[in-house]
């Protein structure tokens, strides 16, 4: 796994069960089945300590605090994290009195550790009527787990045992057990789910495209520093009903801004022939580069950069800043074409006539230059 390989893909090359292997990662064996466990550091190279502490390092924490040694000293002898330390001494300490003294003894707090850690244990909420009580009444009201842990502790400031965290509560909204609280999740969660969804990890995500995507990080510098006219930002404003769409192209340097007609399709092959178009209509000094985000109308994109000799490059996920000059023309357009609204209605002149009005309009970032008077500059130099 250090390597990158998720989980499930670690345990079919080692050759052993996905179960078994989170045991391994939690620095437990079993006995149960057929066979034992083999030991972790026969089928793994040793790779730093284990998830848990162990008995003899308990016994180190004990001697420098005798020492008067510091958290972070003791930390980095063990090669753990000092907020391992600190958790584990205030967890597992022994206080004398109401004054706040205490003590450490390795034992001792390997017996508490050990008594902690046996699962499958009661659920907080289930073992505490009063608490399960007022989690239901605000769940009937329609609270979010988040505003009911902290309405808890406003409530009840001094008895943590009426405290939890918002995953306790959806634990006990997902537990296989529907006599715990008695309201589907599907009915008192926003999201509607009445099963977790699980997470997909780096290493189990399917590639977006057919076509291998180039990444943003591989832009070319001179399109990062607006330096050089002809690279280019795309995106797509949807109508309503996500039944049309315009397409928008914005130059970087000058925030020059061209439109795609799309009046009834917004699939890959549209957008390519479109952009085609569009882009095909420019003089060479302008076709260096188009950044875009991993939206599907993309999906052609290795023929349109056959056809133009332009390279396009796509955004991480979930960072529109990375086409922030795109994503601020997008806002402009919506004076003209706002949300919810038909945009299959508008023709090509039109978003001609919207264009020629954006790029006549000065612009702050271009020291209240116009685009079009920019760009006409960029291309007489």
């Amino acid at each position: 796994m250090q390597q990158g390989y998720s989980n499930t893909e670690a345990c079919r090359i080692v050759g052993i069960n996905r179960r078994t292997g989170n045991r391994w990662r939690s620095g437990r064996s079993s006995e149960r089945g057929r066979r034992a466990v083999p030991p972790i550091d026969s089928v793994v190279p040793p790779s730093g300590p284990s998830r848990y502490l162990t008995e003899d390092e308990r016994v180190h924490i004990a001697d420098r605090l005798r020492e008067k040694a510091t958290i972070r000293q003791i930390a980095a002898e063990l090669g753990r994290s000092p907020s391992t330390i600190s958790r584990e001494v205030r967890r597992n300490r022994t206080v004398l009195n109401d004054c706040g003294s205490w003590y450490y003894r390795p034992h001792a707090a390997q017996r508490r550790a050990d008594a902690r850690r046996p699962r499958p244990k009661r659920r907080k909420i289930t073992s505490n009527p009063e608490l399960l009580d007022a989690v239901q009444a605000m769940l009937d009201r329609w609270w979010s787990p988040e505003q009911i842990c902290h309405s808890l502790r406003a409530r009840f400031p001094g008895r943590p045992e009426m405290h939890v965290v918002p995953e306790t509560v959806y634990q006990a909204l997902y537990s296989r057990d529907h006599g715990q609280l008695r309201r589907e999740a599907a009915r008192v969660l926003r999201s509607g789910r009445v099963r977790r969804k699980r997470r997909r990890q780096y290493g189990s995500r399917q590639p977006r495209f057919s076509t291998p995507m180039v990444m943003i990080s591989e832009r070319p510098v001179e399109a990062h520093d607006r330096a050089v006219p002809g690279h280019w930002e795309g995106d797509l404003i949807i109508g309503k009903d996500k039944k049309s769409a315009i397409g928008t192209l914005v130059e970087r340097t000058t925030r020059y801004v061209m439109l795609l007609h799309l009046p009834e399709d917004r699939g890959a092959q549209a957008v390519r022939d479109a952009l085609v178009d569009t882009v095909g209509s420019l003089p060479a000094r302008l076709r260096r580069s188009l950044t875009w985000d991993q939206g599907a109308e993309m999906a052609a994109h290795a023929s349109f950069t056959l056809a133009t000799g332009v390279p396009v490059f796509f955004c991480d996920p979930a960072s529109p800043w990375q086409r922030g000059s795109n994503e601020n023309m997008n806002g402009l357009l919506r004076q003209y074409f706002p949300k919810g609204s038909d945009l299959s209605v508008h023709g090509p002149e039109y978003l001609a006539a919207v264009a020629d009005q954006l790029n006549g309009r000065p612009r702050k970032t271009l020291g209240w230059d116009t685009p079009a008077n920019r760009l006409h500059q960029l291309l007489a130099a």
